[in-house]
C-alpha cells in the first residue's frame, strides 16, 4: 500500500514537471517568435531609412522638375520592380503629370491608368490626402471599364502631410504582382522630401514659363 502511494505521488510529480516544462516551452516559443518578428520589423525599418536617405541624397542633384521626376521615378522603380510611376500635380483648374515607365511595363492591352484620371478625380484624391487604392478611385469618380481596370494593382500616395495635398504619386502594376503594404509604406516615407523638392523647383519653372 505504501509503495502504491509513493508511485501515485511520483506520477503526480512527473505530470507537474511535464506540465511546467510545456508551459515554459510555450513561453520560450512566444519569446522567440516575438524576437524574430521584432528583428524583421527592425530590418524593414532600417531598409526604409536607407532607401529614404539614398532617395534624398539623389534628388538633391536635380536641376529642375523634369530631372527631379526622372530621378524620383528611377529610384522608386528600384524599390518597386515592375511598377509604373506617375506624379500628379494639381493647379487651380487642371493638373500636370509626369510619367516614369517601368523597365518591365504592364501588358494589359496597353492600359495606361493615368489616362482615365480627370481633373475632378485628381482633385478628390488630393482633397482626401490619404493613400487611395483602385476601389477608392472608382468611388471618387474614375471612369473606365471596372473589369479591365481591376487587373491593375494601384495606389495613390499623397505629397502633402496635412490638409489638401498639392498632388500625389500614382504607382501601379499588374494585379498578378499586387502592391504590398511594405512597398506603399516605403513610398509614403519619401513623399515629404519629394514634395519639398517639387516646391523648391516650381518657382523657377514658373518664372521660366
Amino acid at each position: 500500500m505504501e509503495n502504491t502511494d509513493r508511485y501515485k505521488k511520483l506520477r503526480l510529480l512527473v505530470r507537474k514537471v511535464n506540465k511546467a516544462r510545456k508551459q515554459q516551452d510555450r513561453k520560450i516559443d512566444i519569446l522567440c517568435n516575438d524576437f524574430i518578428a521584432a528583428q524583421r520589423e527592425f530590418i524593414k525599418r532600417l531598409e526604409t531609412i536607407n532607401f529614404v536617405a539614398n532617395f534624398y541624397e539623389a534628388i538633391i542633384g536635380a536641376s529642375d522638375l523634369n530631372s527631379l521626376f526622372y530621378i524620383a521615378g528611377e529610384l522608386i522603380n528600384t524599390k518597386i520592380p515592375g511598377a509604373n510611376v506617375v506624379v500628379f500635380l494639381r493647379n487651380q483648374k487642371d493638373f500636370k503629370l509626369h510619367v516614369s515607365e517601368s523597365k518591365q511595363p504592364i501588358t494589359i492591352e496597353q492600359t495606361r491608368l493615368e489616362n482615365f484620371f480627370s481633373a475632378e478625380l485628381v482633385n478628390n484624391i488630393c482633397e482626401s490626402n490619404r493613400v487611395c487604392n483602385l476601389e477608392d478611385f472608382f468611388a471618387m469618380g474614375l471612369q473606365g471599364n471596372p473589369t479591365h481596370l481591376n487587373e491593375i494593382s494601384a495606389a495613390a500616395i499623397p505629397l502633402g502631410r496635412t490638409g489638401p495635398s498639392p498632388g500625389f504619386v500614382l504607382i501601379y502594376r499588374s494585379s498578378e504582382n499586387k502592391l504590398t503594404p511594405d512597398e506603399i509604406n516605403n513610398i509614403t516615407a519619401i513623399t515629404g522630401g519629394l514634395a519639398h523638392a517639387i516646391q523648391a523647383h516650381q518657382p523657377a519653372a514658373q518664372t521660366s514659363g
